[in-house]
């Protein structure tokens, strides 16, 4: 049985970062594959964009974040601010989504009118046995998550009080620029 899932990507901080991103995000499982795509247009140009999706582990309903949970009164949301309505980074959509591994130098990046298309073919077996691991569930349930783009140029000007660095890569590259529910097109 195939079962197809879209998600209308819209801006998150875009006001601050000086572009309003939007797209669309598609996925269709069937026995033995998960089918991701999504289309970018309006980010930032030249820029690799780390693009997950986000949820709950307890099976709650995840929402996008708004510019309601700038808790701290910057003017942008940044990655921690967006948890407790979307949940913690679950699945990248980098060159191996199955590996599950978050930081890495393998996503997409824009072209010089801020526009990319990612497609990847992920074998349902090995991202259901990887997200067993790591959250006790086998069953990714895509209609209770929500997408996030992520990524901003270094040479933008951001405040210190973004929180988000991952390792080596720090809050240009985990600001979240644009998110999108996830919700059953069937």
């Amino acid at each position: 049985m195939v079962k197809k899932y879209v998600a209308a990507i819209t801006s998150l901080n875009g006001d601050k970062i000086g572009t309003h991103p939007t797209g669309e995000a598609t996925f269709t499982v069937d026995d033995e594959t998960l089918m991701v795509e999504i289309t970018m247009d309006h980010t930032s140009p030249n820029t690799q964009h780390w693009m997950h999706f986000h949820g709950f582990p307890d099976g709650k309903d995840a929402q996008p974040a708004t510019i309601a949970q700038d808790t701290n009164g910057d003017g942008y949301v940044d990655l921690a601010e967006t948890e407790p309505v979307s949940g913690t980074t679950m699945v990248p959509f980098n060159d191996k989504p199955e590996k599950m591994d978050i930081p890495t130098d393998t996503y997409p990046t824009s072209d010089a009118n801020g526009h990319f298309h990612y497609k990847k073919e992920v074998p349902l077996a090995e991202i259901s046995h990887k997200f067993k691991e790591v959250f006790n569930d086998d069953d990714l349930h895509l209609e209770k998550r929500v997408i996030y783009i992520h990524g901003v140029p270094e040479s933008m000007e951001l405040p210190d009080t973004i929180q988000g660095a991952v390792g080596k890569y720090d809050q240009h590259t985990t600001l979240p620029i644009a998110v999108g529910k996830i919700k059953s097109a069937d």
